[in-house]
């Protein structure tokens, strides 16, 4: 595997304009975008964003440019629910166009040498270590299967070596972190506040090219960033660099000298053998932060002197003293449910379905109650969101295992009734669909990217400040595939759900 900062910018270009990199949230494989983002680049090389721009006559009867920035819902947002209740969080599949636009000037060859040049900058102090820099699997594993990996093998076994050094770890993160990042301290980080500041009209600096491409996609607004693709990752990865920069310079300052932090992305954790040392260290990080728009979440911020156990997550140890091997595929489940009763949307909620997938995947009958099993699993997607794919996985080997038909219609019912009480529920919807495709290709869902599977006319983009020529170039590429939706079966197969493979011994019969 290789960090994309030690890719020339050629590969660094290829590398952002994969459909793995252009979203990295799951959706059911017969969504592509491969074609789109390689005919836009295409189309788009040698040019701007302003030499596609469609015209308007305004009141005055003057033409103007229809920049993206004056229209709204330019990107494609899916909310998804985060807790059950009334908490969510957006996904968004950004205008393809200006994507490719974005990545086309990051990675110009100047620019991505600054880019290169000032994340060296960043991890100059060894006591603060970066390894959420996204990276490009040189192997038969995903780019996001790899990026997962390094949590275990980099930030909690470095972690637990660290109890050697010290005997304090406060852990700590950002608040809203891609929600509340200020736009132009993209070109602060970049070339330094000083430079960005006396130079923040000249088009040329990369970091104010983000940022306006940035602005493009949000109605102008400059607070936010969109979530959902290893594009935007990068892009925060810029503003937390710096962020560790001002933090080093600060730290000196003070003549603190016994910590070490690690972080990944806007998680936080601070090693140090005195407690004081490493709440000093955090109220720099939190003036660092308000000068920036950010803050840390109070609620997640703890200090402990057990740094061993804590720094393997609660819900992964809690997993490992509870789990055992079941007898049956019920009680499997409820082993499960209890799981997601005390760590809900947990990484190890996913893993412990991902196994339960593995067990039951290929066996051809079972004399258990499925309508038991399906009531016990959909009541750990209701709470657990993140769960939504690998349980559509499962739900779908349930059905088939059940021969009436009409009960299976009666249960698919009974599941759409009950996650219509829950808002904003889009990515449930296009997995629910997903496990329908093949019988009730036409069922209606309420999700537009759902209606984009039959009808090629939905606009998922808000393309009014494009010219037609160009419009009508890129909307002619279909982005659902019609071959993969005639291939799949109605059981969804595990390589479109899960990011590791797993074997579990299992008789054919449960």
């Amino acid at each position: 595997m290789k960090r994309i900062i030690e890719l020339n910018h050629t590969n660094a270009r290829r590398f952002f304009l994969k459909e793995e990199s252009y979203f990295n949230f799951d959706l059911p494989k017969y969504f592509v975008f491969k074609d789109l983002l390689k005919k836009i680049s295409e189309e788009l090389t040698g040019k701007q964003i302003s030499d596609i721009l469609g015209n308007i006559t305004n009141n005055d009867n003057h033409v103007e440019r229809t920049y993206p920035n004056k229209y709204e819902h330019v990107n494609y947002k899916i909310l998804n629910n985060k807790d059950g209740k009334f908490a969510w969080r957006p996904f968004q599949l950004i205008h393809p166009v200006i994507y490719v636009s974005l990545v086309h000037n990051i990675t110009e060859k100047g620019n991505w040498n600054v880019i290169v040049n000032r994340f060296g900058d960043f991890s100059n102090n060894h006591k603060i270590k970066c390894y959420s820099i996204p990276l490009e699997s040189e192997g038969g594993q995903s780019d996001k299967a790899t990026n997962v990996n390094q949590w275990w093998q980099l930030i909690e076994q470095q972690s637990i070596e660290l109890a050697l050094q010290y005997e304090y770890v406060l852990q700590t993160d950002i608040t809203d972190c891609y929600g509340s990042l200020y736009t132009h301290s993209i070109p602060w980080a970049i070339h330094t506040k000083p430079i960005a500041k006396s130079k923040m009209r000249d088009g040329r600096l990369v970091g104010n090219a983000i940022d306006k491409h940035v602005c493009y996609m949000s109605y102008g607004q400059t607070n936010g960033i969109p979530q959902g693709s290893v594009l935007m990752d990068f892009i925060a990865e810029m503003v937390l660099g710096f962020i560790d920069l001002e933090l080093s310079d600060r730290i000196k300052e003070t003549k603190i000298h016994e910590y070490q932090i690690i972080r990944y992305r806007d998680d936080y954790r601070i090693f140090s053998n005195n407690p004081q040392d490493a709440e000093s260290i955090t109220k720099l990080l939190t003036e660092i932060l308000i000068e920036l728009g950010m803050r840390l979440n109070a609620h997640k911020t703890l200090i402990s002197n057990n740094v061993v156990s804590d720094s393997i997550k609660p819900d992964k140890l809690y997993w490992i003293a509870s789990n055992k091997r079941t007898k049956s595929i019920q009680e499997h489940l409820l082993l499960i449910h209890g799981l997601s009763e005390k760590y809900p949307n947990s990484g190890s909620l996913i893993k412990a379905l991902d196994i339960f997938f593995d067990r039951i995947k290929r066996i051809k009958g079972t004399n258990q109650n499925i309508q038991v099993l399906v009531s016990i699993l959909v009541d750990i997607m209701y709470k657990n969101p993140r769960v939504y794919p690998i349980s559509s996985a499962i739900l779908s080997k349930f059905l088939y295992l059940l021969d009436d038909s009409a009960k299976k219609k009666d249960i698919l019912t009974a599941i759409l009734s009950k996650f219509d009480k829950i808002p904003n529920t889009g990515i449930l919807h296009i997995w629910l669909q997903r496990l329908t495709i093949k019988e009730h290709r036409t069922k209606d869902y309420k999700e537009a990217l759902c209606k984009k599977v039959n009808d090629s006319s939905i606009q998922i983009w808000n393309s009014g400040w494009v010219s037609n020529d160009f419009k009508d170039l890129f909307e002619s590429i279909p982005i659902i595939d019609e071959q993969i939706i005639q291939d799949i079966d109605a059981v969804i197969d595990g390589n479109e759900v899960k990011l590791f493979k797993r074997n579990y011994e299992e008789n054919s019969i449960a």
